[in-house]
């Protein structure tokens, strides 16, 4: 049985999050990508493999996202980071846990480091996508795009089926959030999940995020006919396999 739950972390922000009941054991942290939910395949399945493995699992809702509070268009990469630093400290605690970040949630779980580098016992990016904003959206703005996201504020960007709606203030705080120049030090397993045929996001971005580990066990695992979204049943059970080695060695 799923569990959402709200917790309040200002007179105005309530955040949405997903929990299970092993709550002394070393957690699964999942961090969701951008514009995305906890109502989709990935949190599911992998609360079912910590329901199955008996340890805890905690999954974070930005806000403007989901079914939390607020407008996604006042969010940014630093409150998001603030929120689910907020979530781990009110409920984790002192526990260790392993990250497992999405898209963007990999840019956000790669920010949590600076805050509980002596809790986090592994990391597992699946299409990771740090510095996604200034590298993968303004850069491939033309000229007329930029004058008009610096005249109105934002850009309703079309890809797909979808329209992003993005702020200047999201541009301009990404490039506050820069982590592919850093190095992280932990002694960890550290394993990208990148899919190869991923039309949103380049292999070469989980191969970014590898070099920024210095002492990490470091794994890229490419898969030949994967999407950017990785969650037929398939490739979802690579990453729970992965996440397993992961726990297997770290737990």
């Amino acid at each position: 049985m799923k569990k959402y739950k709200f917790i309040k972390i200002s007179s105005s922000k309530k955040i949405r999050y997903l929990i299970n009941k092993y709550k002394k054991k070393p957690y699964v942290v999942f961090l969701h990508g951008f514009m995305s939910d906890l109502e989709g395949d990935k949190p599911k399945k992998i609360l079912n493999y910590c329901n199955k493995k008996k340890i805890g699992f905690l999954a974070v809702e930005y806000s403007g996202h989901g079914k939390s509070s607020g407008k996604f268009t006042h969010g940014n990469i630093s409150k998001w980071t603030k929120e689910v630093k907020i979530l781990i400290k009110k409920i984790i605690k002192k526990n260790k846990f392993i990250l497992v970040g999405s898209s963007m949630g990999s840019w956000i779980s790669l920010n949590q480091f600076k805050f509980f580098h002596n809790q986090i016992l592994g990391f597992l990016g699946i299409g990771s996508a740090p510095e996604f904003l200034e590298n993968l959206i303004w850069k491939k703005f033309n000229k007329k795009m930029k004058k008009e996201i610096r005249k109105k504020g934002i850009y309703h960007l079309k890809h797909g089926n979808y329209e992003y709606p993005i702020t200047y203030q999201l541009i301009k705080d990404g490039r506050k959030n820069k982590i592919l120049n850093k190095k992280i030090t932990s002694r960890i397993h550290v394993t990208m999940i990148h899919g190869k045929k991923d039309e949103v996001v380049p292999v070469n971005y989980s191969k970014k995020v590898l070099k920024v580990f210095k002492n990490a066990n470091k794994k890229l695992l490419i898969i030949k006919n994967g999407d950017h979204s990785l969650s037929t049943k398939r490739n979802l059970n690579k990453i729970t396999t992965e996440l397993d080695n992961i726990a297997f060695n770290s737990i």
